[in-house]
């Protein structure tokens, strides 16, 4: 079961990471005794756009910018993060990307280098967090860049 941090508008707005940090602290605090499963976290925002204000969360800048800082200040966020239903969005946070028409709807496109450069530096600098916390397995790793859309050989992380 996800864990949910809720930001509201004001935590956007001042960029506070309290809420996310004491999740967070908590989790790593009782990482052994939290089964892997119990350990990931969503992020419920609320954010009160104007009417007729039709940009997705993703769009507007304040909150993109709140993202960035939670990334900078914990760069493997996205390990933890129930990245299944998550990731798709935390990255749109932080990559580039339009929101394109197809049939009814719209599908969100990412700007492709961008991504490629996103995932990279996701995979970097989780591996070396993995390594510091004592896990070898590249396992969810690997999964979570093939969610993206990149398949990753195992090879490729005995290099790092």
């Amino acid at each position: 079961m996800s864990t949910v941090i809720y930001i509201n508008q004001a935590c956007i707005e001042s960029l506070d990471l309290t809420p996310a940090k004491i999740t967070i602290a908590k989790l790593l605090a009782n990482w052994d005794e939290i089964s892997e499963g119990d350990r990931a976290i969503q992020i419920e925002l609320v954010w009160n756009k104007e009417d007729g204000d039709p940009r997705e969360l993703s769009e507007i800048s304040e909150v993109r910018l709140w993202f960035v800082r939670l990334d900078a200040t914990y760069p493997w966020f996205s390990y933890i993060l129930d990245w299944r239903s998550e990731l798709s969005r935390y990255a749109a946070m932080l990559v580039p990307h339009e929101f394109k028409r197809e049939g009814d709807g719209y599908v969100l496109q990412y700007n492709p280098e961008a991504l490629e450069i996103f995932v990279m530096q996701k995979i970097f600098v989780i591996s070396l967090w993995l390594k510091s916390r004592g896990i070898h397995s590249t396992a969810k790793l690997q999964q979570m860049t093939q969610s993206l859309g990149y398949e990753i050989d195992s090879a490729f992380f005995n290099l790092l």
